[in-house]
C-alpha cells in the first residue's frame, strides 16, 4: 500500500514534467544550460552565481511542475554554496510551498531540511529543529536513508547547541548507525566529534574519549585533514575530558599534541587561541604556573582580534583565577569585571553565571550582590531550558502519533480492502466476475489516493497547535518572573517610600535617591528578561547564607513586626544542589511578600535547621491573621511554592486558621536524592 503511494506520486510528478516540456521545450533548455553552467568551475564564482539567478528568473515564468521543483532544488543548494542567505531564504520558501500544492513530498522533505539549515545559519535554533524535525519524518516514511541521516545528524546538532543532551544522543547515535555504513567520511567524523562532546556533558567521559579517539581514526583513515585541522581539534576534545576528570597531566600531554600540528596557529587561529588557553589553565590547575601568564594573554590578544565575546569571557575568568591564586586582588577583581561587563554587552546570560561566580571569589566586599545577580539569571534561564525541552519533547511526541496513528490508519484500510476485495470477489463470481473486478481496481485507486492527499493535509495543518501552545508556555514564563523577582522587590520599595513621605531630613533625601536607584536596576531587570534565552550550566552558589540574611535584614526594614532567625550551623550548604538554593530562597521571599501584604502579624519566626534523618527544614511561622485554607488563591504565588519544593524532591505544607497565624513547613534533602523518613 505504501509503495502504491509513491507510485501514484512519482506518477503525478512525471505527468507534470511532461505536459511542461511540450509547452515550452526551449524554455527548459534555458534553464538546463544555465544550471550547468551555475556549475561549472571554469566560470568565476560571481559568473556561477549570475547563472543561478538566470535560471531562477526563467523558472518564475513557468507554472508548477516537477521539473521546476527539481530546478528549484538545484538553485537553492547553489544559494547555500555561494554563502547567499537571503536568496537562499525566499526559493526554499517557494519550494515548500509549491511542492505542499503539488503534494510532492521528496521536494517537501528537501524544502524542509533548507528551511532548517536557515535558521540554524540565523542562530533561531527553535525554528532550526522545528523544521529538521519535519523534514526526518517525511525521510524516513521515503526510505531516503542518506538523506535522513543527514537530518538526523543536523537535528542533534541543534539539539546538543540547545542542551538537550539526551535527545541529541539519540539523533546523532541514529545517525552515526547510517553513516558507518557508507563512505561519507566527512560526516562520520562529524557524528562522532559531536558525540564525544554529548558523552561528555552526559559525564560518560570513557564513552566521549572513545568517541573522540574513532573520529581521530577517521581523519587519518580516510584522509580528512585540512586546514580546519581536524587532528588538533581531537586532541584537543580529548584534553577537554582529561581536565574535567582533574587529570591534569594527560589533559596537558593532549594539548600539546595539538599545538604540534605544523601550521595550527596560521591557519585556524580560533582553535590555537583555544588550544593554548586550555593548555595553560591545565597547568595553572596543576600549580604550575611558568609561563602561562603569557599564553592566556596571547589566547586573550587572537580571541580580541577575532572579536569571539564567549572565549574573551573564559581567558577573563582564567586570568581572575590566576592572578587570585598569586595574591594579586586587583588584576583578579579587574578580569573578572572585565568578564562580567563583556557578558553583558554580548548578551551572554550564561557566561554571565560564570564570570558571577568568579567574582564572588574575588571580590567578598561586594559578593552578596554578585550571588543575588546570579540567583536572578540562574533562575530565569532555567525556566527558558524546562520550557525549551518541554517544547522540543512535545514536538518530538506529536510527531511520533502521526507516525502510529498513520500506520494504524494503514492497517485498518488494509483490513477494509481485503474485506471489500473478497466482497466483490463473491459477488463477481455470481455476476459479470470480469466487470466488478475492473470497477474493485478503480475504487481502489481512488481512496488510496484520497487517502494520501488527506494524511499530508493533516500533518500540515496540525502543526499550527504547537504554535499557540509556545505562546501559552511562555506567557507562564514570564509571569512567574515577574511575580517571584520584579513585584517583589517593587513591594519593599514601595513601603519604605511610604515611610520616607513624612520626613525631609537629610538623610531620607538620600533614602529616596537610593530607591529611584534600586528602581532603575529594576527597570534594566524587566527589559533582560526578554532576552536572557540561552543556556545554563548549573554552577555553585557562594554565600547562600549571606544572601538569606540580606534579606531577612530588609525584611526587618518594610514590616514593624519582630523577626527571629536561626541558621543551624550543622549544616553542610555545599551538599545543597543550586537548583533547592534557588527555590528555597524564592519560597522564603514569597512567605514574606504575603505576611507584609496579608497578615498585620506581630512576630515572625524563621528557621533553616537539619533533622536527624539529613533532611534541611525550613519553616516559616507568623501570628497573623492566617485565612481559610479551603478558599481557592487567586495568586500564582503559593503554586509556585509548591512547584518549586516539588522541583527540589521535597515536600511542603501549609498550616494557617484565621487569626491563628500561618506556618510554612518545607523539607528537602540536603543531597540530590529523595526525602529520608
Amino acid at each position: 500500500m505504501k509503495n502504491f503511494y509513491l507510485f501514484l506520486i512519482l506518477l503525478t510528478s512525471f505527468g507534470c514534467k511532461k505536459n511542461n516540456i511540450n509547452a515550452d521545450n526551449q524554455t527548459v533548455k534555458k534553464v538546463d544550460l544555465y544550471l550547468k553552467n551555475s556549475l561549472d568551475k571554469k566560470y568565476s564564482e560571481k559568473q556561477q552565481s549570475l547563472y543561478n539567478d538566470k535560471s531562477v528568473e526563467l523558472l518564475s515564468q513557468m507554472e508548477n511542475s516537477f521539473f521546476k521543483r527539481k530546478s528549484l532544488d538545484l538553485v537553492i543548494d547553489n544559494y547555500f554554496y555561494f554563502n547567499q542567505w537571503d536568496k537562499y531564504n525566499k526559493f526554499s520558501k517557494e519550494l515548500l510551498d509549491i511542492s505542499k500544492s503539488a503534494k510532492d513530498t521528496i521536494h517537501l522533505a528537501k524544502a524542509l531540511r533548507y528551511r532548517g539549515n536557515y535558521y540554524y545559519k540565523k542562530n533561531v535554533l527553535d525554528s532550526s529543529f522545528y523544521f529538521y524535525n519535519k523534514s526526518e519524518f517525511f525521510f524516513n516514511k521515503l526510505k531516503d536513508y542518506n538523506s535522513y541521516s543527514v537530518v538526523l545528524l543536523k537535528k542533534g546538532i541543534v539539539q546538543l547547541e540547545l542542551n538537550d543532551f539526551f535527545g541529541a544522543d539519540v539523533s546523532l547515535t541514529k545517525a552515526y548507525n547510517i553513516l558507518k555504513k557508507t563512505e561519507d567520511y566527512q560526516r562520520i567524523y562529524a557524528a562522532l566529534n559531536s558525540l564525544g562532546t554529548v558523552s561528555s556533558e552526559l559525564k560518560e567521559y570513557d564513552r566521549a574519549i572513545e568517541n573522540y579517539k574513532n573520529a581521530l581514526k577517521i581523519v587519518s583513515n580516510a584522509n580528512l585533514e585540512t586546514t580546519e585541522h581536524q587532528t588538533a581539534n581531537c586532541y584537543n576534545n580529548i584534553g577537554l575530558v582529561y581536565l574535567e576528570l582533574k587529570n591534569y597531566k594527560r589533559a596537558i600531554y593532549y594539548f600539546e599534541k595539538a599545538l604540534s600540528e605544523k601550521k595550527l596557529k596560521d591557519e585556524n587561529q580560533l582553535l590555537y587561541s583555544n588550544v593554548i588557553d586550555n593548555l595553560a589553565y591545565s597547568k595553572f590547575k596543576n600549580n604550575d604556573l611558568k609561563n602561562i601568564e603569557k599564553l592566556f594573554f596571547e589566547s586573550l590578544k587572537i580571541r580580541d582580534s577575532l572579536n569571539y565575546s564567549s572565549y574573551k569571557v573564559l581567558t577573563y575568568i582564567h586570568l581572575s583565577e590566576y592572578f587570585f591564586k598569586i595574591n594579586d586582588i586587583v588584576n583578579a577583581k579587574k578580569y573578572s569585571l572585565n568578564a562580567i561587563e563583556t557578558a553583558k554587552i554580548s548578551n551572554l546570560p550564561y557566561y554571565s553565571i560564570a564570570a558571577l561566580k568568579q567574582a564572588t571569589l574575588v571580590d567578598k566586599e561586594n559578593s552578596a550582590k554578585y550571588s543575588e545577580d546570579y540567583i536572578r539569571i540562574s533562575d530565569s534561564l532555567q525556566l527558558v531550558e524546562r520550557n525549551s525541552k518541554d517544547r522540543f519533547a512535545r514536538l518530538q511526541l506529536e510527531t511520533d502519533e502521526i507516525i502510529k496513528q498513520k500506520d494504524d490508519l494503514v492497517e485498518q484500510n488494509r483490513d477494509i480492502l481485503n474485506y471489500f476485495m473478497g466482497t466483490m470477489a463473491f459477488v463477481g463470481v455470481l455476476f459479470f466476475m470480469r466487470a466488478q473486478r475492473a470497477r474493485r481496481r478503480e475504487l481502489a485507486l481512488t481512496q488510496a489516493q484520497q487517502r494520501a492527499n488527506e494524511e499530508l493535509y493533516k500533518l500540515i495543518i496540525s502543526q499550527q497547535n504547537k504554535l499557540d501552545e509556545g505562546k501559552v508556555y511562555e506567557k507562564n514564563r514570564i509571569a512567574k518572573e515577574l511575580h517571584d523577582g520584579v513585584l517583589g522587590r517593587m513591594f519593599g520599595l514601595r513601603l519604605n517610600l511610604d515611610g520616607l513621605n513624612k520626613r525631609t531630613d537629610e538623610e531620607a533625601v538620600q533614602e529616596r535617591l537610593r530607591y529611584l536607584e534600586e528602581l532603575k536596576t529594576i527597570e534594566q531587570d524587566l527589559r533582560e528578561i526578554s532576552h536572557e534565552l540561552s543556556r545554563e550550566k548549573f554552577v555553585l552558589i557562594n554565600n547562600f547564607v549571606a544572601i538569606v540574611n540580606g534579606l531577612l535584614e530588609e525584611q526587618t526594614k518594610v514590616n514593624p513586626a519582630k523577626l527571629t532567625a536561626t541558621i543551624g550551623e550543622n549544616i553542610d550548604w555545599d551538599k545543597l544542589s543550586n537548583t533547592t538554593k534557588i527555590n528555597l530562597y524564592r519560597i522564603l521571599q514569597e512567605s514574606l511578600q504575603n505576611i507584609n501584604k496579608y497578615a498585620n502579624a506581630n512576630f515572625i519566626k524563621v528557621d533553616f535547621k537539619k533533622d536527624k534523618k539529613g533532611n534541611l527544614i525550613l519553616n516559616i511561622v507568623d501570628d497573623g491573621e492566617g485565612y481559610d485554607l479551603k478558599m481557592k488563591s487567586k495568586g500564582i504565588g503559593m503554586k509556585n511554592m509548591v512547584d518549586r519544593t516539588h522541583e527540589s524532591n521535597g515536600t511542603i505544607e501549609i498550616k494557617s486558621e484565621k487569626d491563628k497565624g500561618t506556618q510554612v513547613l518545607v523539607v528537602v534533602p540536603l543531597e540530590h536524592k529523595t526525602i529520608k523518613v
